[in-house]
């Protein structure tokens, strides 16, 4: 194995990767079942091998087998005798499995600030007037010390801004509650993708995936995916969110002998499709900038066409497996392939692209000129670590003896924005009681003078009826008695 470069097969010449320019970024291309991951596995083992640290998704299940032993089957000394690979040998690469789900790996999470209001947007698959929720909601945190942690985080500052509908408006822009609410049903979505095990505490330390061994090899850290492919925007997102942390996190090292941290992007256009010009924008931004930080970026896709011709021109190594050309979109992307490599006269790239067997490709890399070399048709060398998926017990065997076991397996849930807007919804809940139960007393102290008014006229009033009756039937009597008096004192007289 070279200090200085990784051997990828054997044309008329050896292949070879040269590790001071792997950081100018890479395409691995091809139909299924080309072997586009045996040459992924390939290039990973020999970064591995020199030192560096290597990064990439496990879609189907395949690549898990780098973390074991290869096995002399007939077929792959074969091809080692074939392409003079004399040194051939079997190895494991030491290797750390991650999982946003925590099922098939070390649980791997970021919290919503840190992924932001772009990329969570994105996440969401949000209109430009929900985006714009969005960024004033992170706005309205960071000035009140609202930390954004988990979506129960946001969801709870959501709601909250909703209820301060006018507050917000006069201050920062319209937010309607049915704005507020398409995005909280978004919210229920995400978390149904899964969206709520990527986003919490503990986050991912980045150092974590630049680990090496005490011999000097770098680690494979591979992500299980066959699960998360299934939720392409979670997918996207989170493979964006690592490069962006990335590009965050290093510092500029010029010139290096090597990378980094190698970083493949399997299925790359999940990542790509639908994005809207803002996002696009800063993808292609960050593929051009992050090299300088010491990064390679090798998308693997089945099509070219998949990538942006952008972001297609910043790959300065290629390896193009066999593409199929039924149909009119398949020639011309068979036309786009053969157009990018630096032409062999020996050849027809166009018509070798879909003559290719399984195993071969068309490989063009930098030179120590940094000029692509001409295209040759390639025999990829055998992996040296095994092929296919390892069992459930050696997965779990490799987690538990990780050199991060038991760092990220359990959650946290510090106070957050969700702990504090609870607190405060609670007070004004409490003020809102208190308020009621002060004005519904003052109703009381307001009536109570007109009520013991209105008893004291009733004694009064049925006092003076008593005396009246009193003095009516007194007067009556002396009238009476006078009149009597009168007539009896005349009877009398007479």
């Amino acid at each position: 194995m070279s200090d200085t470069s990784i051997f990828l097969g054997q044309s008329g010449k050896r292949e070879e990767l040269l590790l001071a320019l792997a950081n100018r970024h890479g395409l691995v291309t091809g139909a299924t079942g080309t072997g586009k991951t045996v040459t992924l596995q390939i290039m990973a083992e020999g970064f591995c091998n020199a030192g560096v640290p290597v990064f990439a998704a496990d879609v189907k299940g395949d690549l898990s087998g780098i973390s074991q032993v290869g096995e002399p089957k007939d077929f792959l000394l074969e091809r080692a005798k074939k392409i003079g690979y004399d040194d051939y040998g079997f190895e494991a690469i030491p290797t750390i499995f991650w999982d946003l789900f925590g099922e098939q790996g070390h649980p791997i999470r970021t919290t919503v600030t840190e992924l932001g209001p772009l990329m969570l947007s994105r996440l969401m698959g949000l209109t430009d007037a929900q985006e714009g929720a969005i960024n004033i909601a992170f706005k309205i945190a960071d000035e009140e010390g609202l930390a954004l942690l988990d979506l129960k985080d946001l969801r709870a500052l959501l709601k909250d801004l909703a209820d301060r509908g006018k507050e917000i408006t006069t201050e920062y822009g319209n937010i309607n509650d049915a704005t507020i609410g398409a995005i909280q049903r978004r919210l229920v979505v995400i978390e149904e993708q899964g969206g709520n095990n990527f986003l919490g505490e503990p986050a991912l330390d980045i150092k974590d995936l630049m680990r090496t061994t005490r011999d000097g090899k770098g680690y494979m850290n591979v992500l299980a995916a066959d699960r998360l492919v299934n939720s392409p925007q979670l997918y996207a997102t989170f493979l964006l969110w690592l490069l962006s942390e990335m590009f965050e996190t290093f510092q500029e090292v010029g010139d290096a002998e090597k990378p980094k941290l190698v970083f493949f992007f399997d299925e790359a256009h999940l990542l790509f499709a639908d994005a809207p010009p803002g996002l696009l924008q800063k993808i292609e931004q960050t593929v051009k900038l992050i090299r300088s930080k010491g990064v390679g970026i090798y998308f693997v896709t089945q099509n070219p066409l998949d990538i942006p011709e952008s972001v297609l021109a910043q790959m300065g190594n290629r390896v193009q497996h066999a593409l199929r050309a039924y149909t009119p979109r398949e020639q011309k992307a068979v036309q786009v392939a053969a157009s990018t490599f630096r032409p062999n006269p020996k050849f027809s790239t166009e018509e070798v692209i879909t003559q290719l067997g399984k195993g071969e490709a068309l490989v063009s890399v930098l030179d120590a000129k940094g000029v692509p070399t001409m295209v040759e048709r390639t025999l990829i060398r055998p992996p040296s670590s095994r092929l296919g998926p390892i069992t459930p017990d050696e997965r779990q065997k490799s987690i538990k003896n990780s050199p991060v076991y038991g760092q990220y397996e359990q959650a946290e849930d510090r106070e957050s924005a969700y702990e504090k807007l609870s607190k405060k919804a609670a007070a004004r809940t409490v003020a809102t009681e208190q308020a009621a139960e002060e004005k519904a007393q003052a109703r009381a102290e307001r009536a109570a003078p007109r009520e013991r008014e209105s008893a004291t006229d009733r004694f009064i009033k049925n006092a003076a009826s008593s005396v009246g009756r009193q003095l009516g039937s007194t007067v009556a009597r002396s009238i009476g008695n006078a009149i009597i008096r009168g007539i009896l004192g005349g009877l009398t007289r007479k």
